[in-house]
């Protein structure tokens, strides 16, 4: 073939199979690429584990050695450590791995930075998901003390954890609220509901006892809404802001949102 029959063959770009939607954002998920790479084909050797290792490095338990004499079988297998002769009569006391560590209780609470008292949070879990919540105050388990206020968003006094709600720029003043001493751990805790004893005479099972809210609950939470709401309508449009849920629709990305 002559040299001028020849076409310049133009080099293909190398380009990523996972092209990106946004910074460190790739079209493809991980499971995805798996099955377009063609992983499935490929034998991957991974590195060998310290407990793998310690396996393959056990040292023998026991050992054949030569015996003499015509009836003696030729060979025994004899044990490399001999067990104790003498065993004591008494249990000696082991320390716990756990011994030195703190309880859960004892733990120190941490909170994220950009949480603070009167921060306007985004529930992401629960029955009142997606709702905005005033963040009040961190209770000695490290939950959450959080108001929709009820009169809003019907969301009551309850506790969120860190983890599950975003915190958002709006912020309410809470430094007048004086929040009851009586909100505390033990004042959410759930109590077990009981079903009745069947008494004589009874044919059927009798129902398991339903779950009552107590006049504790609601004084408390009408003490704390009655402080909240005036500062809620000194803010122009908060009110709104409070009552209206979070959701993302269509060609709304999560990484781009500023909350």
């Amino acid at each position: 073939m002559a040299e001028g029959d020849k076409k310049a063959v133009k080099k293909r770009r190398h380009a990523s199979r996972n092209p990106v939607l946004a910074r460190a954002i790739g079209r493809y998920s991980r499971s995805a690429m798996f099955s377009r790479r063609a992983m499935y084909k490929r034998k991957t050797k991974t590195t060998e584990t310290k407990t793998e290792k310690k396996l393959k490095e056990r040292p023998r338990a026991t050992v054949v050695k030569t015996v003499g004499g015509d009836k003696n079988g030729g060979s025994r297998v004899v044990k490399l450590r001999r067990m104790p002769r003498y065993y004591p009569t008494e249990d000696v006391p082991r320390k716990l791995k756990t011994h030195g560590k703190k309880p859960f209780s004892q733990h120190k609470r941490k909170l994220r930075a950009s949480i603070t008292p009167g921060t306007v949070l985004i529930l992401l879990t629960g029955r009142h998901r997606g709702k905005r919540v005033v963040f009040l105050k961190q209770l000695s388990s490290g939950l959450l003390l959080v108001t929709g206020p009820l009169a809003l968003n019907r969301v009551p006094l309850r506790r969120a954890h860190q983890k599950f709600v975003i915190a958002t720029n709006t912020k309410v003043d809470v430094s007048g609220v004086k929040i009851p001493k009586t909100l505390n751990d033990i004042y959410f805790k759930k109590k077990r509901l009981r079903r009745p004893r069947q008494q004589e005479g009874e044919i059927f099972d009798t129902e398991k006892e339903k779950y009552q809210l107590t006049e504790q609950r609601k004084k408390d939470q009408r003490a704390v809404d009655a402080q909240l709401l005036p500062i809620i309508k000194k803010v122009p449009q908060l009110k709104g802001y409070l009552r209206s849920s979070f959701c993302l629709s269509g060609g709304v990305y999560p990484h781009k949102l500023v909350f």
